[in-house]
């Protein structure tokens, strides 16, 4: 791929199926930390439950230029207690073009979130450690998988919507 085909400062990638993809830039989009029972939480023995919850958006901001959007939020709980919350939105802008509508609505919902995350987990470990908490690891997502999930749970609810002029018995 000619250097000329990614604006100035952005990672040219492998050409996928004949398309190309850059990334032009990753930021914080949003960040936020609570410890809405500290100083007090600090003296409870440390058995905390971890609930993670993710999503991802993705946006066309120009012609082949796209914003995608990962939100990360960890929710720590001891005893009904909210221990931390923390809540990311790590985002991307990524030159995709020259690909077909389905590969690219992938590439949107996999491969630009797989980038994503390693910042976002970052994030969320520095904010853990900053709180004066134990460090947070969050283990790797597979967003191929997610992404099968999703798609097999869009099929059956379409399959399970009758028809136009259809009646549902």
């Amino acid at each position: 791929m000619a250097a000329e085909d990614i604006a100035a400062g952005a990672t040219p990638a492998e050409p996928t199926q004949g398309g190309r993809f850059g990334i032009q830039k990753i930021y914080i989009k949003d960040l936020s930390f609570e410890t809405p029972h500290s100083p007090q939480i600090f003296q409870e023995e440390w058995k905390p439950t971890v609930n993670l919850d993710l999503s991802s958006t993705a946006t066309a901001i120009m012609e082949n230029i796209y914003e995608v959007v990962l939100s990360v939020t960890v929710t720590v709980s001891f005893e009904e207690k909210t221990v931390y919350l923390a809540e990311v939105e790590q985002a991307g802008i990524f030159q995709i073009q020259d690909l077909p509508k389905e590969v690219l609505a992938r590439v949107l919902a996999t491969v630009c979130p797989n980038i994503l995350f390693p910042f976002a987990r970052e994030v969320v470990a520095d904010l853990a450690m900053r709180g004066g908490f134990p460090q947070l690891l969050i283990a790797p997502m597979n967003f191929e998988a997610l992404y099968a999930q999703h798609q097999q749970q869009q099929a059956a609810a379409a399959a399970a919507k009758p028809a136009p002029g259809e009646k549902k018995h």
